[in-house]
């Protein structure tokens, strides 16, 4: 019977303001370099402003569309009572509460089991760049 196999990393992902950025291949990276062929990768994003989706990999309209969904549903021009980092913080704060901040992708013969069309995103709320940190939790055999 194999050996179970864990490993951690943490990935730091530079990121440009409020965007999509793609780290479908910095997380398969990862999944390679573990060496694990059956298994789970868990993701976690380190922070209440920002977060990760598995989206639409082909058809950037998408995020475009995305995007545009978000800043309708969650306006920056709203009086917030939480202000005092800039009219962008609690609208990212909000943003990153109705998707994701981890996710879960299984490992088939030592290759993450996405769909032909899906990507991982790191989705940045926030209008200036930050250094983000997803941490990386792969486990199986």
């Amino acid at each position: 019977m194999p050996q179970a196999q864990l490993t951690q990393d943490i990935l730091k992902i530079r990121t440009n303001g409020k965007s999509f950025q793609k780290i479908t291949s910095q997380v398969e990276a990862a999944v390679a370099e573990s060496g694990v062929k059956t298994g789970l990768c868990s993701l976690f994003i380190r922070h209440t402003s920002a977060s990760l989706v598995i989206q639409e990999n082909a058809d950037p309209d998408v995020l475009k569309d995305l995007s545009n969904f978000f800043a309708d549903l969650v306006p920056e021009s709203r009086r917030y009572f939480h202000s005092t980092e800039g009219s962008d913080d609690m609208p990212a704060h909000i943003r990153s509460v109705l998707t994701n901040t981890s996710e879960q992708i299984p490992i088939a013969n030592g290759r993450l089991v996405l769909g032909t069309w899906q990507g991982i995103y790191l989705w940045e709320h926030r209008a200036r760049g930050h250094e983000r940190q997803v941490f990386v939790h792969i486990s199986g055999d």
